[in-house]
């Protein structure tokens, strides 16, 4: 371990030559400093983040890499997707994807140890990848972010270089929380019992739910990400005080990084235990929140990709689908709205004809109702989205196609 300016670390990613591929911290936790140093000094190589947001390079040499595109990645002249559930991003590291470089964006030294603090996600798989090929591992010390618990502390010897380059995490604007959106969660909240285990994504319709299972008790947190709406539970007393809340990273304001700084009841693990659907379904009543792009008659749920575009990637969904789905008391859940508002179209169609990100849902959630999926026929499940989830505008029409393609059968509707 040695400390050194970001020029001097730069440098030594320059000296291993080739086009390396250097994994860095994603979300809202990109190491900023480093990444421009890093571009400054090395003509060619491959950038890896997960959800990038903002500040990743955009040059002829930079191949930008991931398994979840975000933002900064999206439409990307120099983009390369590989499709991976979230659960198996350290499989695609160790066998298709090896690191030579990571860069992590950490917190202030405490004890000899740093921490990851709001990103562990992948970050340890990829740390031991690069190790296993003799790669640098490199930590941007910043004292702006949080220091947790759990898979993302190591020691600063775990290092070959530390920088020292004070960053703010961006501060997540807190979504507007209209009728529809709050329609929608309030029928989520419904269908959680006192005791559940929840997963929740970020957005309006997933803060909606959190307000709506705020009077519930004894809540637990099994979530591949944690935002604003977990402190919400805090505060409100929902939470269960002898279960600590678990999630791989954290995606929000300030206020829920200053509040998972040494919180000793939050514990940040890696993706491989986060979202390992055999763990995940050990967690009693079980209860998965994920939104989507279009959902078919079939019960088949897009969530990743626009006009055969990539929008996103599988992310945690499948990961936790088919966990819930296996849990004693467990629902998997898309939470959407019927009618996409920017496309002008229905999210609720005959057959989606994008990759499907999941399927097999327990129930399709609008703000028009509840569309029970799992465990009903063909016919039944096509009905149910059409009566029970879909905008009334386009019932008809649903019901001729669903007719057409065999799915029901003509005057069942």
């Amino acid at each position: 371990m040695t400390w050194v300016s970001e020029t001097v670390a730069a440098e030594a990613v320059a000296a291993l030559g080739g086009r390396p591929r250097i994994v860095v911290s994603g979300n809202h936790a990109i190491p900023h400093t480093l990444v421009r140093a890093i571009d400054s000094a090395v003509p060619e190589y491959r950038l890896w983040a997960l959800n990038a947001q903002s500040g990743m390079p955009d040059r002829s040499g930079v191949t930008l890499e991931t398994a979840f595109v975000g933002p900064a990645m999206r439409n990307r002249k120099h983009l390369r997707y590989i499709p991976s559930r979230l659960s198996l991003v350290p499989v695609l590291f160790r066998k298709r994807a090896r690191p030579e470089v990571v860069v992590v964006n950490a917190s202030r030294v405490v004890d000899g140890k740093v921490s990851l603090g709001a990103e562990v996600n992948v970050l340890p798989a990829a740390i031991e990848e690069c190790r296993a090929v003799g790669g640098l591992v490199i930590a941007q010390v910043n004292r702006h972010m949080p220091y947790t618990f759990g898979d993302g502390e190591f020691a600063v010897d775990d290092f070959d270089y530390l920088v020292e380059a004070d960053e703010p995490l961006a501060d997540l604007r807190a979504p507007v929380i209209d009728d529809l959106s709050h329609s929608i969660g309030a029928r989520v909240a419904d269908r959680v019992p006192d005791g559940a285990t929840l997963q929740l994504g970020i957005g309006a319709v997933p803060d909606a739910s959190v307000r709506g299972v705020a009077e519930r008790r004894g809540l637990k947190i099994w979530s591949e990400m944690i935002s604003d709406g977990v402190l919400t539970l805090h505060e409100r007393g929902a939470l269960d005080k002898d279960e600590p809340v678990v999630a791989s990273f954290v995606f929000g304001s300030q206020r829920i990084y200053e509040w998972v700084d040494r919180n000793p009841n939050v514990h940040l693990l890696r993706t491989e235990t986060t979202n390992a659907p055999s763990l995940i379904s050990q967690r009693p009543m079980m209860v998965s929140v994920n939104a989507a792009l279009q959902v078919d008659l079939f019960g088949q749920a897009n969530a990743s990709r626009i006009d055969n575009r990539i929008y996103s990637g599988f992310g945690g969904q499948t990961d936790f689908v088919v966990g819930a789905l296996h849990s004693k008391g467990g629902q998997a859940l898309i939470a959407m709205r019927s009618w996409h508002p920017r496309a002008n179209v229905s999210t609720i169609v005959p057959l989606v004809d994008e990759p499907v990100t999941s399927f097999q849902h327990s129930a399709v959630v609008t703000e028009n109702g509840v569309a029970s999926i799992w465990g009903y026929s063909q016919e039944e499940q096509a009905l149910h989205l059409i009566d029970h989830a879909a905008h009334p505008d386009v019932r008809d029409e649903l019901y001729e196609e669903a007719v057409a393609m065999s799915l029901v059968r003509p005057g069942s509707g």
